[in-house]
């Protein structure tokens, strides 16, 4: 059975290069996690271990104050991480978030880009395993810092 990994990495080589191809992989990534697609993502990226995902400052991921809501960013960083994640894992492993935290450093306005680089462990039994992803606003500064640990392992 093709990881969940690999079959969005297969997807994503196979849509990007045609006309309205990376906004058919967000459709379809929203459809496949369904909370994932409440914030309207844009895969901009998509690598073995390298992702970054954009959201839009609609009215939809705003809060109160007129900036992107708290969990709008940390939803977009958890996407950036588990994009860049388990599009490098091989075959056979699997992943599953178990923790979860955010620093916010600035007020978020503007379209914010989650960035995630990470170096894919080898995975030969259960194992956690911490991923950082920057959300960064359209100057490049950096206005939250989500710490994601991913629960690695052979499939089941």
């Amino acid at each position: 059975m093709q990881s969940p990994g690999s079959m969005l990495l297969r997807l994503w080589r196979r849509l990007r290069p045609l006309p309205f191809g990376t906004w058919l992989f967000a459709r379809i990534f929203g459809w496949l996690v369904p909370y994932s697609g409440s914030v309207s993502p844009r895969i901009l990226v998509l690598e073995p271990g390298h992702a970054e995902v954009e959201i839009r400052d609609s009215r939809a991921n705003r809060q109160h104050l007129g900036s992107v809501h708290a969990i709008a960013l940390m939803n977009v960083a958890e996407q950036a991480s588990g994009l860049a994640l388990l599009t490098g894992l091989p075959e056979g492993i699997r992943g599953i978030v178990t923790h979860i935290s955010m620093e916010y450093l600035r007020k978020a306005r503007g379209t914010i880009r989650a960035v995630c680089q990470v170096s894919v462990p080898a995975v030969t039994a259960d194992m956690d395993f911490d991923v950082t992803a920057d959300c960064l606003n359209r100057s490049g500064e950096l206005v939250a810092r989500a710490k994601v640990r991913w629960r690695l392992g052979p499939g089941r």
